[in-house]
């Protein structure tokens, strides 16, 4: 049948249109993809900012959803793990790291100390953080319960009076001269097990929690904390070999038990870690918080600008928060870790509010040296 001039018209505009279409998304297509490679050129081209960081914080920086994020957002980085206490010995202009993640306020503000002699300009952000605890077993905590040294908060947490126990040891009692000693009647001394202060950040703040309960406060001033030192020094001395890296306390309380570690002093990250790697605990391995207790901020300094993006992300960005708290880690969002905990079975204190500060960098480092000095007489 002829085609009508009417006919043939409206054919040709439906030719014309479905190959305009298809013309249109063919090109469409070939700018998205052209935009999709320039934006994989440009991401991995980014420079990769160079980090040390604290041990804390070394298995988040290898988890590959944490680098996955890192180069998206075209802020790959590249870390070394170094002691926090070491750090700020890095901070040097010219061959400067571009951010620092320490282990605790006392580091970092050494290292803010080192950026400005360098001139360089540091900026601080806590994007998480763990309060210290003392991780024990439920007969130890009924014993220090009957004592009067700690109460029960909720099922499987306590709090524990810090200064009544620290004058207790420094007392030397054994745990069979304690009330009610049944559940654990032994000869061995009541004592926290620690890292070693002259190599670790958290036996570093035993020091400054037991010399904070004894002093009423933070130790302030060189002269008290020197005296206080000399007196605590006999807490680390009577324990004998102490690991001087952070793991090597959680690793006995873990794998040997109660006749080791019946109270080790850790991060509560620690414990967190281990029970939602776990998924779930021993069960007669309970948390008990230091009243008051030390809250340790895990604090990134930055050098840069980049580096100051970085920080502001890890501290908002939404995944990575999560991925902390996977961690152990508390981060500002109380309610998201708390239910996170939940499911392994391990309790923890919600709102940890009976806090003190450690002392300055400078009364803290002699303190440390005092101690360090004494155990080697």
């Amino acid at each position: 049948m002829a085609l009508t001039p009417g006919r043939r018209t409206a054919i040709t505009v439906l030719v014309t249109a479905a190959f305009g279409g298809a013309l249109y998304f063919a090109l469409r297509g070939q700018q998205q993809q052209q935009a999709a490679q320039i934006e994989q050129q440009e991401v991995a081209s980014a420079t990769v900012l160079r980090g040390v960081i604290s041990l804390d914080v070394e298995g988040y920086f290898k988890d590959p959803r944490v680098q996955k994020v890192l180069v998206a957002r075209r802020l790959p980085v590249e870390v070394v793990r170094v002691g926090s206490r070491e750090m700020a010995g890095k901070v040097v202009a010219g061959s400067a790291p571009d951010f620092l993640f320490s282990s605790g306020v006392v580091a970092a503000n050494q290292i803010v100390e080192a950026a400005r002699k360098a001139n360089l300009p540091a900026v601080q952000v806590a994007p998480f953080h763990s309060p210290l605890v003392i991780a024990s077993w439920e007969p130890v905590a009924k014993i220090l319960v009957a004592n009067g040294l700690a109460k029960a908060v909720s099922p499987k947490v306590y709090s524990v009076d810090t200064e009544r126990l620290t004058k207790l040891m420094l007392a030397r009692k054994r745990w069979k001269d304690l009330k009610d000693s049944s559940g654990y009647d032994v000869s061995r001394s009541v004592l926290v097990s620690t890292t070693d202060l002259r190599r670790s950040n958290s036996g570093a703040l035993y020091l400054a929690l037991t010399s904070a309960a004894l002093n009423g406060d933070v130790v302030t001033d060189r002269a008290t904390g020197q005296k206080l030192a000399l007196q605590l020094t006999e807490l680390f001395k009577r324990q004998g070999y102490q690991e001087n890296y952070v793991d090597g306390n959680f690793d006995d309380y873990v794998s040997i038990g109660i006749g080791k570690t019946p109270m080790a002093f850790l991060y509560e990250y620690q414990m967190v870690r281990h029970a939602l790697q776990k998924k779930g605990i021993g069960a007669d391995m309970v948390l008990m918080y230091p009243q008051p207790t030390i809250v340790n901020k895990e604090v990134f300094v930055s050098l840069g600008d980049r580096a100051k993006a970085l920080g502001e992300l890890l501290a908002s960005d939404a995944e990575l928060q999560g991925i902390a708290v996977e961690y152990g880690f508390r981060i500002a969002d109380t309610e998201r870790f708390v239910a996170a905990v939940k499911p392994t079975g391990l309790a923890v204190e919600p709102r940890v509010t009976q806090l003190v500060d450690p002392p300055s960098a400078e009364v803290m480092s002699e303190m440390i040296d005092t101690v360090a000095r004494e155990m080697t007489q």
